[in-house]
């Protein structure tokens, strides 16, 4: 509680007292009962409960977070030209006396859910698209009172600058927004640009009337049964859509997985093909090297072949029998000295 506050409960409390020594005096009298001093009594209280009416009236104290507007009869135009800044002041008693206004944040909201707007029930703005569609937007606007043009909030709007100059200004500036966008630019390309729009606009013309926007909130914009219905219908085959377009990217990496498989194992084919022929040259190429060897060691010594062919046979072989009709491919050595074949 602040001194003027306090200054006012003393005053009522000594008009209290001045009251029961006035009752106690007339009980008395009526009694014939002497009163000494209750004159003198009741004219101290009276004079004191007025006193003290009289200071606890032009002692005014201003909290941080409010103005106050001092309506004056003796002041020219009916009221001082500078609001009261908080702290305690001084006006003039019974001639002048204070309107406060807060300057601290206040919010107007306007929704369509009935619990949640300023007024009860639904307070969307409908809003028509420049393509035709209605839709309902629910906004919040944070504004305050401009602390240095209190007295003109007061002289234009008094307390009803919440009623009539917040809530039909923000209505009718998203109106005005709504209508140069269509109805999907609103909800997708174009949400951001119509919401600075909206700001812009607000803050122009609370700014003119004394206030300052703090803030514009777009909460949720709602559409027609209709038009909801068809924009579901929409996003069903769009997400429809864009699963068949994966199926196919889908079956085109498989078929260029498999594709990239058989190039694969062609390629290897391929290879080990080059690799065996290549192989079988130098096989060759070994072969007829180790043939002209073998020709040119044969031309220079001709019972070469008879050796190597009595080196093949067994080391125990005394005998040997063949068929009477085929001819020796070799002349054979004398198995046993003295013997001819």
């Amino acid at each position: 509680m602040n001194v003027a506050d306090m200054l006012k409960a003393v005053s009522s409390l000594s008009w209290l007292l001045a009251f029961v020594v006035i009752g106690l005096a007339v009980f008395r009298a009526t009694r014939n009962q002497s009163f000494k001093a209750a004159g003198s009594l009741v004219i101290g209280a009276v004079v004191v409960a007025l006193l003290l009416s009289v200071v606890s009236a032009g002692l005014v104290f201003v909290q941080p977070e409010e103005r106050g507007v001092v309506i004056s009869a003796v002041a020219p135009g009916g009221y001082r030209q500078a609001a009261l800044e908080p702290g305690l002041h001084w006006i003039i008693p019974f001639a002048e006396n204070v309107i406060r206004y807060p300057i601290s944040k206040q919010t107007y909201t306007m929704s369509i859910a009935p619990s949640e707007g300023t007024i009860s029930g639904d307070d969307s703005i409908a809003a028509r698209t420049s393509d035709g569609q209605e839709v309902l937007v629910d906004a919040s606007v944070i504004f305050s009172i401009d602390p240095a043009r209190v007295v003109d909030v007061h002289i234009q709007w008094q307390n009803r600058y919440t009623d009539d100059l917040v809530r039909p200004v923000t209505r009718g500036v998203i109106r005005d927004q709504a209508s140069q966008f269509g109805v999907e630019e609103i909800v997708s390309s174009k949400r951001i640009e119509m919401t600075e729009g909206v700001r812009a606009e607000i803050a122009s013309k609370l700014a003119e009337n004394g206030l300052i926007l703090v803030d514009y909130v777009l909460r949720n914009i709602t559409f027609s049964p209709e038009y909801a219905a068809s924009v579901e219908q929409k996003q069903i085959a769009e997400q429809q859509a864009q699963q068949a377009k994966l199926t196919v990217e889908q079956r085109k990496q498989e078929a260029e997985q498999a594709r990239q498989t058989a190039q694969g194992q062609a390629d290897a084919r391929v290879i080990a093909a080059k690799g065996d022929a290549e192989a079988r040259l130098i096989n060759a190429e070994a072969e007829a090297k180790a043939l002209e060897l073998i020709a040119a060691a044969l031309a220079g010594n001709p019972d070469l072949i008879t050796y190597q062919y009595v080196q093949k046979l067994g080391p125990g072989i005394q005998v040997m029998l063949v068929p009477n009709d085929n001819p020796f491919l070799l002349p054979l050595p004398s198995l046993t000295p003295g013997l001819q074949p």
